[in-house]
């Protein structure tokens, strides 16, 4: 005799087809943009890139708070879409969705 199962044993899923997943707009440009964005504002437009805790290696000074962005920590990376990219900033994600709020410092 065998030992009793505890849990129960689980449906095969052989044979059975189900329909890719279809991603939304939004994400699929996402991917084909390498995760950049377009937003505007009423300081204008502005390219963003999200950049994950994992991926941040180095720290930066944010122009919304003038404080630290230590490394690791997620935050948002922005510049004008029509420029040589000199205009490039690090800013903290709560720093950035506020801006329109508080007066520009950088």
């Amino acid at each position: 005799m065998s030992p009793r199962r505890n849990s129960p044993r689980r449906k095969s899923s052989r044979g059975k087809k189900t329909a890719p997943a279809v991603p939304d707009e939004d994400a699929l440009m996402l991917r084909v943009t390498g995760g950049q964005r377009r937003e505007s504002g009423p300081d204008g437009e502005w390219v963003t890139r999200r950049i994950p805790g994992a991926s941040a290696g180095k720290s930066y000074r944010c122009p919304g708070c003038a404080q630290n962005i230590p490394v690791g920590m997620a935050h948002v990376v922005a510049w004008r879409p029509y420029g040589d990219g000199g205009d490039r900033r690090h800013w903290h994600s709560s720093c950035w969705d506020r801006r329109s709020r508080r007066s520009p410092r950088y």
